[in-house]
């Protein structure tokens, strides 16, 4: 009768994947054929390897903690194939199957995928969030940021190994980065690629790890970088900051660094694209009668004429004053002015005196108008 795999492995049943990693490498280090010469210590390697082929797998766990060995290989018939009614048992093998005929023979495309493991890795992207003032992302220029990142262990140059060291080949592997197992289901046997447990696919084993990395070949660094930010940016807008990602691994590239801009809210200015937008108070008095007035703008101080007349939420433009447009800064949106009218709540005697004779000047009309002077004249 086969052992129980979580006594092989010296686990209990509840074992998380590292625990069961942990256990796995012991005694595997332990039983080795190159290590252990003594009787029955190949047989004792090979149960151990089976045994963590199929606990550190959730599927097959799965199987094998409802139906032991008889879920997971077929053997017994109904219960075995009833575990994987849903197909989701034989998914893992039918994909390692027939990806390996895109390499010309079974197995092909797992062997394919370890080389890729073992070859150089591109490093990881990363990504950071960079708030900007309203000015700032209208008209750009050169922000300094900080960022964390990976970058090669100068000590060991990315080996992992302590200098005047260098790392082993992997014994449960011989340095493909692969093992290979064989799986009995219903349609028959099939050959399941995957990665080696002990090297995780590197196939080789760093005995004297470097001090400064601990074996890892990376070291984690805060770094200051200068980015030029384009005129036009807006919240949401992403920068690329090409190489400024984590290291790669065995000589891989590496990633990039994405920047997300968000833009803060101004007291004074809001935008629509690429037009500006803001709000400017005029009295009754330069709306009827029309003014110059110094109004503010992204570009600082400018003259605005209101026209004689003007009405409340009338919108007035100054062209090219507004936001370039991100990729072609000569060309610009236009600043579009909405004009508040302050209407007085009180009026002084000499003030409402001179009110009231426009109002005889101009008959009952403006009383009767329902216009702002209008109110104002009732009130």
């Amino acid at each position: 009768m086969a052992r129980d795999y979580y006594e092989i492995l010296d686990v209990p049943r509840n074992a998380d994947k590292d625990t069961l990693k942990r256990a796995y490498r012991r005694l595997a280090r332990k039983y080795h054929p190159d290590v252990n010469k003594e009787a029955g210590a190949e047989d004792r390697f090979k149960e151990i390897n089976r045994a963590y082929e199929v606990l550190s797998e959730p599927e097959t766990r799965a199987a094998y903690d409802r139906f032991g060995e008889a879920g997971i290989s077929g053997a017994g018939g109904g219960p075995g194939f009833q575990d994987f009614g849903d197909m989701g048992g034989f998914a893992d093998i039918f994909e390692s199957f027939f990806s390996g005929f895109a390499g010309g023979a079974p197995g092909g495309g797992g062997a394919a995928g370890s080389s890729r493991r073992r070859g150089p890795m591109r490093g990881d992207d990363l990504r950071l969030d960079l708030r900007l003032d309203f000015q700032e992302a209208v008209f750009g220029g050169d922000k300094e940021i900080r960022i964390n990142h990976l970058e090669t262990c100068s000590t060991c140059t990315g080996s992992g190994a302590k200098p005047g060291t260098k790392p082993s080949t992997c014994g449960t592997c011989s340095g493909s980065g692969q093992v290979r197992r064989a799986t009995r289901t219903p349609f028959g046997s099939f050959t399941q690629v995957s990665v080696c447990p002990n090297c995780e696919g590197s196939g080789q084993i760093i005995e004297d790890k470097c001090n400064d990395c601990g074996g890892s070949g990376q070291k984690q660094v805060k770094k200051k970088l200068k980015i030029t930010v384009p005129p036009g940016v807006d919240s949401g807008t992403r920068l690329r900051v090409p190489g400024e990602g984590d290291a790669g691994q065995r000589s891989g590239m590496p990633g990039d660094l994405y920047v997300y801009l968000y833009v803060n809210e101004d007291a004074e200015f809001r935008r629509d694209g690429i037009n500006v937008l803001s709000d400017i108070k005029v009295s009754y008095l330069q709306a009827i009668l029309g003014c110059q007035l110094e109004v503010a703008t992204v570009d600082g101080k400018a003259e605005l004429t209101i026209p004689p007349g003007t009405q409340p939420n009338t919108v007035l433009t100054l062209e090219s004053r507004g936001v370039p447009r991100l990729g072609d800064p000569d060309t610009r949106g236009d600043h579009l002015m909405t004009v508040q009218v302050e209407i007085p709540t009180k009026l002084g005697p000499e003030e409402r005196d001179l009110l009231e004779k426009l109002v005889e000047i101009r008959g009952d009309q403006a009383g009767k108008s329902g216009g702002f002077l209008g109110g104002l004249f009732r009130g």
